[in-house]
């Protein structure tokens, strides 16, 4: 019997009546079995969450970095990391670097760093590739902080519809980043639990696991509680802010609060200095510094744990820049 044209699409939707309608099982796909390059990526990435206690995305930014790495030096054989030298480090990290963003490419030596350090740790190796990892020139506060502008940030908060619920949502979202200067996977990532509403405190989740207490603003706690009342899907997950079309759930990742200011800032029709979360937080402290504000309490209020970090609001700082400057040789022009 010959196989005339269509009879394979025919077949297909035949298929798919008699499993929809229950009468064969649905057919199991078969799973792939990793490659030895991938289960020593997955025991890395074991390692940074067990016992390093790692956060997510710390885990999301280093492993494919490592998994490309065992890939480049043993294929889909055996991952033999006592076989790994200097120079297969250098090679990699010299290729990966030429086509990488700077802070990619500084991203890319630090998780290449760990990995080894892990693999001297196990015994896997015995030198110290670590110290063979190329460092990728990576300048300092080369850029100044953009910053949205206070009169975009009340045009934008009062744009948003709060007779819905998804607008209660972002609303509450917004004021968030701009009056606490949050981060977006603080934002995203805040429990119900971490609200104190009778002492007005907020207990924030920032880098590494590390806990931070700010006070509650009542305009902000106001739009906080008019959502969780009239806004907020039921649910059993204890996150504050829920994702408005099913599956109802707390948001995967902070990058759903960048898509929330992007969203809000198109439908605005607000030409931003940037199109994510991060700029609220460069306004609140460029607003901090220009009411009187030191440096120490701005990194205090962003949660800063290092100084180095709050100094790049020094250049948003003219006044006190225009101090220093030097006069203009032969008198001023």
């Amino acid at each position: 019997m010959r196989i005339g044209r269509g009879d394979a699409a025919a077949l297909r939707q035949l298929i798919a009546f008699l499993r929809c309608s229950g009468l064969i099982p649905d057919e199991k796909p078969r799973r792939r079995q990793p490659t030895p390059s991938e289960k020593c990526a997955e025991a890395f990435q074991r390692y940074l969450r067990e016992d390093r206690a790692l956060s997510n995305a710390t885990q999301i930014n280093y492993v494919p970095f490592i998994r490309s790495f065992l890939n480049d030096c043993f294929g889909n054989g055996r991952a033999k990391l006592s076989r790994l030298r200097a120079d297969d480090v250098v090679r990699f990290v010299q290729n990966q670097a030429a086509r990488l963003h700077r802070k990619r490419a500084k991203l890319m030596t630090s998780a290449m760093r760990s990995f080894l350090q892990y693999a001297r740790f196990c015994g896997d190796i015995r030198l110290d590739l670590a110290a063979a990892v190329p460092p990728v020139a990576n300048w300092s506060m080369t850029s100044i902080p953009r910053a949205i502008p206070p009169d975009q940030v009340r045009e934008l908060l009062a744009s948003i519809k709060r007779h819905t619920a998804i607008g209660r949502r972002d609303y509450a979202i917004l004021l968030l980043l701009a009056r606490l200067g949050l981060r977006s996977g603080e934002v995203a990532f805040l429990e119900l639990d971490d609200i104190d509403w009778k002492a007005g405190r907020l207990s924030v989740r920032g880098k590494s696991g590390r806990r931070t207490d700010l006070p509650l603003p009542a305009d902000v706690g106001k739009a906080i509680a008019a959502y969780l009342r009239r806004g907020r899907p039921t649910s059993s997950s204890r996150r504050v802010f829920l994702r408005a079309r099913a599956p109802v759930r707390g948001f995967l990742s902070q990058c759903a609060i960048g898509s929330v200011v992007k969203h809000r800032l198109e439908r605005a029709g607000i030409v931003a200095p940037a199109k994510g979360a991060h700029q609220f937080r460069h306004a609140l402290a460029t607003g901090m510094l220009r009411q009187g504000a030191s440096l120490a309490e701005i990194g205090e209020v962003l949660g800063h744990r290092s100084p180095d970090t709050t100094r790049i609001y020094a250049k948003v700082d003219l006044d006190g820049l225009r101090k220093l400057a030097l006069p203009w040789p032969g008198g001023a022009r």
